[in-house]
């Protein structure tokens, strides 16, 4: 197995903002100031995914049936209404995907 030459990292510079950080990177090589080989994958556990507010409107009826199912498995309907579709989404992309909670 063949020893890797140690490469001389540049130091990195210090920015006042991110527009000043952005220009920066634009010009410039991230190997040139990090060891990528170093690196270690970043875990988010708390990290939830983006949501977004809509209003959805439903037949009386049919919210009351998904209410219903809800209550039967005890939990809140709006959850639920979020796993069907999640699932269906899933089922029309022909894909098998973890569903969200």
């Amino acid at each position: 197995m063949k020893a890797r030459a140690k490469v001389a990292r540049k130091r990195m510079p210090r920015f006042s903002n991110e527009d000043e950080e952005r220009q920066f990177w634009t010009g410039h090589d991230t190997v040139d100031f990090f060891d990528w080989g170093k690196a270690v994958r970043a875990t988010f556990p708390e990290l939830r995914p983006s949501t977004a507010n809509i209003s959805l409107r439903l037949p009386a009826s049919m919210l009351d049936e998904l209410k219903a199912l809800a209550n039967e498995r005890d939990v809140p309907y709006q959850s639920l209404l979020k796993v069907f579709l999640a699932e269906r989404i899933a089922n029309e992309r022909g894909m098998r995907r973890k569903v969200p909670a």
